[in-house]
C-alpha cells in the first residue's frame, strides 16, 4: 500500500513537472517571437505571458501572425 502511494505520488510529480516545463517553453518561445517582431517587451506584456494559460499562449502565438501591435494582440484577454 505504501509503495503504491509513493509510486502514484512520483508519477503525479513527474506529470506536473512536464506540464510546467511545457508551459515555460511556450512562454519562452512566444517571448522571443514577440521581441523579434515588436522589440523590447513592456512589463505588462511580460507579466501577461507569465500568468497565461497554455490555451492563451497558443492563441497569442497564432494571432501574432496578424497583429499589428502588442496592444492589438493582447486587447481581448
Amino acid at each position: 500500500m505504501l509503495r503504491e502511494n509513493a509510486t502514484r505520488w512520483r508519477k503525479e510529480l513527474v506529470n506536473q513537472g512536464r506540464l510546467e516545463g511545457k508551459l515555460e517553453g511556450e512562454q519562452r518561445l512566444l517571448t522571443r517571437q514577440l521581441t523579434r517582431r515588436f522589440g523590447e517587451l513592456p512589463f505588462w506584456v511580460t507579466r501577461q505571458l507569465e500568468q497565461a494559460s497554455e490555451a492563451e499562449l497558443e492563441h497569442w502565438g497564432e494571432e501574432l501572425l496578424d497583429a499589428n501591435s502588442l496592444e492589438q494582440l493582447f486587447e481581448h484577454r
